[in-house]
């Protein structure tokens, strides 16, 4: 098997067509269908279902593709390092939960290095699919956050995906809502006095436990809910309905305006406080591009500051 191999069968994955994929190398396909039935008869699986409808990755399918990523992910992270006259268009993504400073630090990203030579991604999603895509190599780093509820189930997953946590910072609970919601100027808020406002939360997905919430605080129990899955449509909730939610305190008005203020949560015997621990996900034991190091280091800029 030769890199060469690799990066046909991730072409022909994320193109998801022969005919594509061989355009987008620059291949023929002939050429393209020969050099995958060669790894295919080496590792004796099949990775590629075939049909008049199209192709789709096989189950063992699934899993090469996650340890070919890796592989030619670490190989074009070594020539961006170590090669000389690299000129491949590089690429940089990253996945998070719906943190603007994580979208901040990515507009500084690409500030710096500018799109003429970098292909850049963002995606705000699930925490799952932060995971997820983090372990495909889909995105170089994930951005999510631990807590004492949460830390177990998160972890048994990022080891069984063979990913490490890197802390950032410790944040309280905060509580985030419309400037002229008629709790906005406390100057702390508890669960009582938020029980006639509805609680938004971020859309898990239909089967996705508790534990991957965005939102601290989650083994409460909240009379009114909203589930959302963007972070406008949460703002225009908290203006239209008086709607909020719980969050770190680390907000980016430059992104998110000027109409909302973050107002510490008010402990009490049954709701206690909870420390969250943000911080970054990648794959164990891997060389991070030039902009993955940058994007951690503005990062870390930004929360200091």
């Amino acid at each position: 098997m030769t890199l060469q191999q690799l990066h046909y069968i991730i072409g022909v994955s994320e193109s998801g067509s022969f005919n594509k994929a061989a355009e987008n190398l620059y291949v023929s396909q002939p050429s393209l269908t020969s050099a995958i039935k060669e790894v295919e008869k080496e590792f004796n699986i099949s990775i590629f279902n075939r049909s008049s409808k199209g192709i789709s990755l096989t189950q063992d399918g699934k899993e090469f593709i996650q340890y070919a990523r890796q592989i030619y992910a670490q190989y074009e992270n070594l020539l961006e390092k170590f090669g000389e006259g690299f000129q491949r268009k590089k690429k940089f993504s990253v996945s998070c939960q719906h943190y603007s400073f994580a979208t901040k630090s990515f507009v500084e990203l690409v500030k710096k290095f500018g799109t003429s030579e970098y292909e850049f991604s963002i995606f705000e999603t699930k925490t799952l699919d932060v995971i997820e895509n983090v372990a495909t190599q889909k995105s170089e780093i994930g951005i999510l956050y631990m807590s004492d509820f949460n830390r177990k189930a998160i972890k048994k997953i990022l080891n069984a995906n063979d990913l490490v946590f890197e802390k950032l910072i410790d944040c309280k609970a905060y509580v985030y809502l419309w400037k002229n919601h008629p709790l906005a100027k406390k100057t702390s808020i508890s669960l009582e006095e938020l029980k006639d406002y509805p609680c938004l939360s971020f859309d898990q997905g239909g089967n996705s436990s508790f534990y991957f919430a965005e939102e601290i605080l989650t083994e409460n129990e909240y009379p009114k809910t909203i589930k959302t899955s963007d972070r406008a449509t949460n703002l225009n909730l908290m203006v239209g309905l008086n709607g909020y939610t719980l969050c770190s305190g680390i907000i980016c008005e430059e992104l998110n305006g000027s109409n909302f203020v973050a107002v510490p949560f008010k402990s009490d015997k049954e709701n206690p406080n909870s420390v969250m621990e943000i911080g970054y996900i990648l794959k164990k034991n891997i060389i991070l591009s030039k902009t993955g190091e940058e994007y951690i280091e503005q990062l870390k800029s930004y929360l200091k500051a």
